[in-house]
């Protein structure tokens, strides 16, 4: 009888001083945030943004940011859980977002590929709408916004187009095809690339993470999810960051160290902290 190879467990990549996890989520990651945020320091991880999909994540977010210095949170809802966004989720959303500790609106955005397969998840016009009440909320408060896509590249183009520009925005988890970094990079978006970048598969993901100039690249865990490799398939965490940033880095013909001091400088500046 056949058994299956078990996963190896993951371990960070080696220490690279400075890093950054632009997108986590720390409610998610099933562990205590202090051992993971304690885990992602001694990787190098000197900020994290750990982000809500929902009003109760980002209500952990919030408070995981005011818990941890090197911690902030961005509070939204997410595209596939809109019907969640009455008028009482608005209110409460204004309030976390005008914290000091919350620095983007996110994750909002289009999101196609669940339509129909979930029950949570609302038509695309009510997702639409969703996301234009955010990116307003973004814009009153100088705010990033993190956009979460899933195979609505056109429809999600043409809302960022005619809505109103906020402080940034961040295409968190990049992974459309290169025509639209292209134009996402034209516009002045900054991409955000989480674990599938490190997939053997996806080399025009690295294409992508090339071309992007300086200042509009991220780097993201998008824990528990997109775990890098080796470790795909495995339960992801911030302290696993140092694997995407070594092939990311690769891409960019930098050194991992000069990656981080690049991405750390974009953290700072699209989430105000510089």
């Amino acid at each position: 009888m056949s058994r299956k190879k078990p996963r190896p467990i993951p371990v960070p990549a080696r220490t690279i001083p400075g890093l950054i996890d632009a997108h986590t989520h720390l409610a998610s990651c099933k562990d205590d945030a202090a051992a993971l945020v304690e885990r992602a320091g001694a990787a190098g991880v000197d900020k994290l943004c750990t982000v809500g999909d929902g009003l109760a994540e980002a209500e952990a977010a919030l408070a995981a940011a005011h818990a941890f210095p090197q911690v902030y949170a961005a509070c939204a809802i997410h595209p596939t859980r809109v019907g969640e966004l009455d008028q009482a989720a608005q209110a409460r959303l204004v309030e976390m977002i005008a914290d000091p500790r919350c620095v983007a609106v996110g994750e909002t955005g289009l999101d196609t590929y669940w339509i129909g397969k979930s029950e949570t998840c609302a038509p695309l016009d009510m997702q639409e709408e969703a996301l234009r009440w955010h990116i307003d909320r973004a814009v009153e408060a100088d705010k990033a916004l993190m956009i979460h896509n899933r195979e609505a590249d056109a429809d999600l183009l043409r809302v960022l187009a005619d809505a109103p520009a906020p402080r940034a925005t961040i295409l968190h988890c990049f992974s459309s095809p290169l025509d639209v970094a292209r134009e996402a990079l034209d516009r002045g978006y900054v991409l955000s690339f989480a674990g599938n970048v490190t997939f053997k598969r996806n080399e025009e993901l690295r294409e992508a993470a090339r071309l992007a100039p300086t200042g509009q690249m991220l780097i993201e865990t998008d824990a528990p999810y997109m775990t890098p490799e080796p470790f795909r398939g495995s339960r992801n965490e911030p302290s696993l960051i140092g694997h995407t940033a070594l092939c990311v880095a690769e891409a960019r013909g930098l050194s991992p160290e000069e990656l981080a001091e690049e991405v750390s400088a974009t953290f700072d500046r699209v989430y105000g902290q510089a």
